[in-house]
């Protein structure tokens, strides 16, 4: 199962337990010394602006697949630390990534342009008196290969925060991509812990074997797969790139969300649990793809009345910045997470590339 480090970040002794996370994530990411020590360094530069310029916060390392997945190779892990408070935000951005920034003011700064340097990915949304979001991913460095169809103008990320500061997260994400075909994923294991962590883990690993079916099929295929666990709410999202065809199938609670030009509407999935009550019929829900797209999954951990906001349609952001936004709107220090919170995003990627 894979594990998710959640530290929060309220005092001085926090900063290293961020920097072992990142230290143990990369570890399970394979990444060597060199690209480790980026991760470590990346880790405390972010834990320490928290405690310096936000009054605190909370600092998420995962292990997740690349924004963009190549035709032609397996997805090669990184490393992922996304910073979350609700400090007083960054009146200019572009002053503080450069190296060197700081203020008294109150706004973020010191560090953000070296860990922008050292990060595969870097990215961050901040907004006065609503709070920071930071995400980096540091992996193994390889070349990126000449891809110029459809499907690779497609980018997703997500963050999963596990309930009560516990080792493992009830929910998963996955993305796959076979050909023209881009699948989104996202799994909530019944209840939490270590079982609801099996059942979700359980689906990522059908889905790998799934990509080239359509989501109804897939969702029975990991039906089968999630037998003899607890069972999964299960939403599966699939982009026909060619086609530039939206299409849709969910069991359980799971919220689905696309932005179409600003517009939101809802995607509906069906009563159940996939292992173990899934509906007989599966009904595809569909919709038309397109550049100004904007694609939310997220599980129950949220509020239910939540709403997205314009910066949640925003398709020049990070996915996972995005889905980091959506759990910063959705909770505050004192309102926490309810459950076990993941947020999945898939968006188009910017003509200038990722």
């Amino acid at each position: 199962m894979p594990r998710v480090w959640d530290v929060p970040v309220h005092d001085s002794t926090r900063v290293r337990d961020a920097r072992v996370a990142a230290e143990h994530a990369a570890a399970v990411a394979g990444l060597d010394e060199q690209r480790t020590s980026a991760a470590a360094l990346v880790a405390t530069e972010l834990a320490t602006n928290l405690l310096k310029h936000a009054g605190g916060g909370r600092v998420v390392v995962d292990v997740v697949a690349p924004p963009v997945l190549a035709a032609d190779r397996e997805p090669r892990p990184r490393v992922q630390i996304a910073t979350v408070d609700h400090g007083p935000g960054m009146a200019d951005v572009s002053a503080a990534l450069r190296d060197g920034f700081t203020t008294t003011t109150g706004s973020l700064g010191a560090g953000l342009g070296t860990c922008a340097r050292v990060a595969d990915d870097f990215d961050l949304h901040s907004a006065p008196g609503r709070g920071t979001v930071v995400v980096a991913r540091i992996g193994v460095p390889e070349a990126r290969a000449a891809d110029s169809g459809p499907a690779a103008r497609l980018r997703a990320g997500a963050v999963n925060v596990p309930f009560g500061g516990a080792e493992y997260s009830g929910d998963a994400w996955a993305w796959v991509r076979d050909r023209d075909l881009v699948t989104l994923m996202l799994a909530d294991g019944l209840g939490h812990g270590p079982e609801a962590a099996r059942a979700s883990t359980a689906a990522v690993e059908a889905l790998r074997a799934s990509a080239h079916l359509a989501p109804g099929e897939a969702v029975r295929r990991l039906d089968r797969a999630l037998s003899g666990t607890r069972g999964a709410a299960v939403a599966v999202a699939q982009v026909d790139t060619r086609a530039s065809v939206l299409r849709f199938a969910g069991v359980g609670n799971i919220g689905a969300r696309l932005c179409e030009g600003g517009t939101w509407r809802h995607l509906v999935s069906r009563p159940g649990i996939v292992g173990t009550h899934r509906p007989t019929t599966l009904r595809e829900e569909q919709a038309a793809w397109a550049d100004d797209r904007v694609l939310v999954l997220h599980s129950d951990g949220l509020p239910s009345r939540w709403s997205p906001t314009s910066d949640t349609c925003r398709t020049t952001t990070d996915p996972a910045v995005t889905a980091a936004v959506t759990i910063r709107d959705a909770s505050s220090s004192a309102r926490p997470v309810r459950d076990d919170t993941a947020v999945a995003v898939l968006a188009p990627t910017p003509p200038d590339g990722p």
